[in-house]
């Protein structure tokens, strides 16, 4: 964590009491706090970098939400709006202090509307548990982020999170209907509403999706509910490289079909997994495929098959079948594991979540081996291969060590660079926090990033929310205390 030098951590704790004792009046004591473990846990996310706020903000309606900003926005208190802090990008890191505004006790599942095909909820549900809910009811909240059982929904409407399932669904914004958010000035906003067509004004509802916390807190939201596929079934294959793979997923989708999920994983990848899982986990090969469908059961079945006939033609080998719900269950939680085999190995995991056009899966894949040789780190790849939107992981010993900071620096810059060079996308999922932000005008373009700063400018002029993040150089119209 960055300590600030003594002056300024001086006038940093003054400003701290007095916002205490203001926010504590206006909220009541059991809703702030500066309590050393509560201030250390909002510090940070999954990302290496850490700051402490002055105190912590327990928000339990879109009242306090606005009543807290309004506060903010009188006094120049910078705002970090955080949900369950499972991000990798530093997206709810306070960088500039001030308030840590939490949205975890707005935690409730307002309205499952079968009738209607929608979900009210607040920000701080945990995106698993609506996927739950509604599945009760035999309807279907398709995103499903790796980290489902621990994000928050208004943590995935701030990024406008994905998942395996995105290839068939979409992502989150494809789901919000309608919200309720919260500007920097206090003012609440509710866009969209329960319909699912809805053309009414602008799309103000995907103007806050995926908008980091930047134009204003997310405090309720509307979403689309589909009905439940009757049921799943997957496949699991190893095939000798992942030049192969690469091949079979084009194949698959080339022959007419639209799987609910392709996720396709490197050599690197599979041998951490081999050491943390145990050898006999995986079978011996240079890249994963797994294959998920879904639909009526009385076709997935048959269609299983033919899948798995199409797939030994194209190069699969040790082809595990999961015919049912709890089979892929257990090759997803595998799956998930990938991630934790990684962070075994004892080195610090840069997931970086870009994006290729999908005939450019090869490719990267080899530039990621030309990216290990140069710059000497171990270079993961995994992800979605059925969108292109590829984990790759820069393995680096240690973030604090200046020479190893600014080598990884390096590597990802390169690899930003080349992303952007084949039209891809810097972030897929995650975002751009404060990992990417130095990157965002090369992969946006002059007019599109001075379009993003005129509209931060409109609706948060005093730059209050989540300050040092995205939009880098964005202060607003002066200094705010926490700086």
């Amino acid at each position: 964590m960055t300590h600030p030098q003594p002056d300024v951590a001086a006038a940093a704790q003054a400003d701290g009491r007095r916002w205490l004792d203001d926010l504590t009046a206006l909220l009541g004591p059991d809703q702030v706090s500066v309590a050393v473990d509560q201030v250390e846990q909002h510090s940070q996310d999954k990302w290496f970098a850490a700051h402490a706020p002055q105190l912590v903000v327990f928000a339990r309606s879109t009242d306090d939400v606005a009543a807290t900003l309004r506060y903010c926005h009188r006094h120049r208190v910078p705002v970090t709006a955080r949900g369950a802090g499972v991000g990798y990008v530093g997206g709810c890191v306070p960088v500039r202090g001030g308030v840590a505004l939490s949205l975890a006790r707005m935690n409730r599942i307002l309205e499952l509307n079968p009738a209607d095909g929608v979900a009210r909820v607040e920000p701080g549900v945990i995106t698993g548990d609506l996927q739950a809910a509604a599945r009760e009811l035999g309807w279907f909240y398709p995103p499903d982020p790796a980290s489902l059982k621990e994000c928050s929904l208004g943590g995935n409407i701030a990024t406008n999170a994905g998942g395996p399932r995105c290839l068939k669904y979409g992502v989150t914004r494809h789901y919000v209907l309608g919200l309720t958010a919260v500007l920097a000035d206090g003012t609440v906003v509710r866009a969209g509403g329960r319909c699912h067509k809805n053309k009414t004004g602008f799309d103000l509802v995907g103007l806050f999706t995926g908008s980091e916390g930047l134009l204003g807190v997310v405090t309720e939201a509307t979403l689309r509910l589909i009905p439940h596929p009757q049921a799943r079934a997957m496949l699991a294959m190893v095939f000798d490289d992942f030049t192969t793979a690469a091949a079979a997923v084009q194949q698959v989708l080339g022959s007419g079909w639209l799987p609910s999920a392709l996720e396709v994983t490197d050599g690197f990848t599979l041998q951490a997994a081999r050491a943390y899982l145990g050898p006999d986990r995986l079978p011996e090969g240079g890249a994963h495929l797994i294959v998920e469908i879904d639909g009526r059961r009385s076709s997935v079945a048959a269609e299983l098959e033919e899948l798995r006939q199409l797939l030994v033609r194209l190069g699969a080998r040790h082809i595990q079948t999961a015919p049912d719900e709890a089979a892929c269950e257990a090759i997803w939680q595998l799956r998930r594991e990938f991630s934790y085999s990684l962070r075994a190995t004892g080195l610090i995991k840069l997931n970086e979540d870009i994006v290729v056009p999908r005939g450019r899966l090869v490719d990267l894949v080899e530039f990621a081996r030309d990216l290990q040789r140069e710059f000497d780190f171990p270079v993961a790849c995994f992800g979605h291969a059925g969108d292109g939107n590829i984990h790759v992981n820069v393995m680096v010993p240690d973030m604090q060590d200046p020479e190893v900071s600014a080598r990884a620096e390096r590597a990802l810059d390169r690899l930003f660079r080349q992303v952007i060079a084949w039209d891809g996308a810097i972030t897929g999922e995650h975002g751009i926090g404060l990992a990417k932000q130095r990157w965002l005008e090369q992969a946006l373009g002059a007019g599109a990033t001075t379009l993003h700063k005129r509209l931060k400018a409109a609706l948060d002029p005093g730059g209050i929310l989540n300050p040092g993040k995205l939009l880098a150089d964005w202060g607003g119209d002066g200094e705010s205390p926490g700086r």
